[in-house]
């Protein structure tokens, strides 16, 4: 029996393309360029099953290019999926599964980083450095704040939520306070307190994690308004997608004092970023290095590779993503 025919999108770690190449007969992407929507409808005529990623456009319009189609799965390389329509996919009878949990630690990982730097001006004083400009320690040189024993308030406590605060709670002794729109039962943080709305989280806290999926439903959950209740000298991090803050809200929060910093690791317009908040020196920018360790990354590609196995095997993905 023939091999289902299988795109990659994207160049992947080697192990990933072994074991796909054991299952399918591979094509992949030698270049790391977004597919649009044009490229999407022609793969899914030509292919059995892709795996997509971030920033391909397998939006409505790409399914209703095509009346005709080959492919009957998007195994997606990564947990987000809101590059995908899951409704359209799966009223043309293609399936959707993700790679949950393998980004879990990496990301609260990134989170914490972006808590630091932004907290102890770290990004701004290696600027400093490296452009030759620092005269030398003295008592008041870049006064930033610290992080132990204040409050951190996570914005989803979900997998992602719950590893964030676990290590701002046990490694910095931060009380949590959090939001989640249905009641959280089994929180791994002892004393974490759920709190009724996003203003009354960004109002307890001095740093706020966002770590809520992407999509319509939280397209700008952060506005304004979220913002400017916020408590003098907050910190804000986001290592979730970048609209679910409204960026030109975050940007003037920014500008004005409102919030006391920001670290961010996702844009709204990816990888678009204005030109404005590149220019302020109280935002730590990194370019989504969320799951950027090589074995988070081939942890995440192998697990896309047993969602395809079992799919072919006739068997429910252990990924599956429902509309």
């Amino acid at each position: 029996m023939a091999k289902p025919s299988l795109l990659i999108t994207r160049p992947m770690p080697e192990p990933v393309l072994e074991a796909a190449k054991a299952i399918c007969d591979v094509t992949m992407q030698p270049e790391n360029t977004y597919y649009r929507s044009d490229d999407c409808a022609m793969a899914m005529i030509n292919f059995d099953a892709i795996m997509p990623t971030l920033g391909d456009a397998f939006a409505a319009a790409a399914f209703d290019a095509t009346l005709e189609m080959k492919c009957k799965l998007l195994a997606n390389f990564g947990v987000g999926f809101n590059h995908i329509d899951v409704r359209k996919a799966q009223s043309r009878r293609v399936t959707v599964t993700n790679t949950p949990g393998a980004v879990t630690d990496a990301t609260a990982d990134i989170a914490l980083t972006l808590m630091l730097m932004a907290a102890r001006r770290a990004g701004e004083g290696e600027r400093l450095v490296r452009a030759g400009k620092w005269g030398g320690w003295h008592p008041t040189q870049m006064l930033g704040q610290h992080i132990s024993g204040k409050v951190l308030g996570v914005i989803g406590m979900g997998r992602i939520g719950q590893a964030v605060a676990r290590r701002a709670h046990f490694g910095f002794g931060m009380d949590v306070v959090f939001f989640s729109r249905s009641k959280v039962r089994d929180c791994s943080v002892p004393g974490a307190r759920q709190l009724a709305s996003i203003s009354e989280v960004m109002a307890q806290s001095d740093v706020v994690s966002i770590n809520v999926p992407g999509g319509d439903e939280n397209r700008h959950l952060i506005s304004a308004k979220e913002l400017a209740a916020a408590r003098p000298g907050c910190i804000l991090v986001n290592t979730a997608r970048g609209d679910v803050i409204d960026e030109t809200a975050l940007i003037e929060a920014l500008k004005t004092g409102v919030l006391a910093g920001a670290g961010l690791d996702v844009y709204e317009n990816e990888p678009y970023v204005p030109e404005t908040l590149r220019a302020l020196d109280n935002v730590v920018l990194l370019p989504h290095l969320g799951t950027n360790a090589l074995e988070v990354r081939t942890q995440m590609g192998l697990m896309a590779v047993e969602n395809i196995k079992a799919f072919f095997a006739g068997e429910t993905p252990p990924n599956l993503v429902k509309a």
